[in-house]
């Protein structure tokens, strides 16, 4: 079974992310690639995707939307998760009561539960350096605006274990739900 973890990130943690999944379905004995959408040309030699972003704004970056839009047909008959990397900090609860993974939880998730319908999804902590480049006038006008350290503190956040758990969990619903036929290809068990 091969596995495609497809990624959009700007300054690397969701890319970190997809590395570690990928290494967590590599080590449960899956064949993975793990790839930028916008490297990635051909889907079909793929029987199942994790696919991730970062988020800002409650938006996955348009080039894993793009990304997704452009294969759905061949995304809705394999298996596929998603996941998004954004909020910052270590509380799981924002100031209002809020679960911050449901708050931060991308708007296109909604959307692809119709059009592709994931097996699952997941948002998880991400990682902000202030001195790295900023990218585009919304990044350079947040880091000017007083309130920014407050929204957005510096460090890495990403919770590894929470990654490799859900790697696990991946690895373990591809085993059981679906095996591989004589020409390579995965079909539900």
């Amino acid at each position: 079974m091969k596995v495609l973890v497809a990624y959009a990130s700007r300054h690397g943690s969701t890319a970190g992310i997809a590395e570690g999944i990928g290494a967590g379905l590599r080590a449960a004995g899956l064949s993975v690639d793990v790839s930028s959408v916008g490297e990635v040309r051909d889907v079909s030699p793929y029987d199942a995707f994790v696919i991730g972003s970062a988020a800002y704004m409650y938006h996955w970056l348009k080039e894993a939307t793009s990304f997704v839009k452009r294969h759905r047909a061949l995304l809705v008959e394999r298996p596929v998760w998603l996941f998004s990397s954004g909020p910052l900090g270590t509380d799981l609860v924002d100031k209002e009561g809020n679960d911050v993974f449901d708050a931060a939880r991308p708007k296109e998730f909604a959307e692809f539960e119709n059009v592709i319908q994931p097996r699952g999804d997941k948002v998880f902590f991400g990682a902000w350096d202030p001195d790295a480049p900023p990218i585009g006038i919304g990044e350079k006008f947040l880091r000017k605006m007083p309130a920014n350290q407050e929204w957005m503190p510096a460090g890495d956040f990403r919770d590894w274990p929470a990654i490799d758990e859900w790697a696990t969990q991946i690895a373990g619903e591809l085993s059981s739900v679906y095996e591989t036929t004589d020409r390579g290809r995965i079909s539900p068990a």
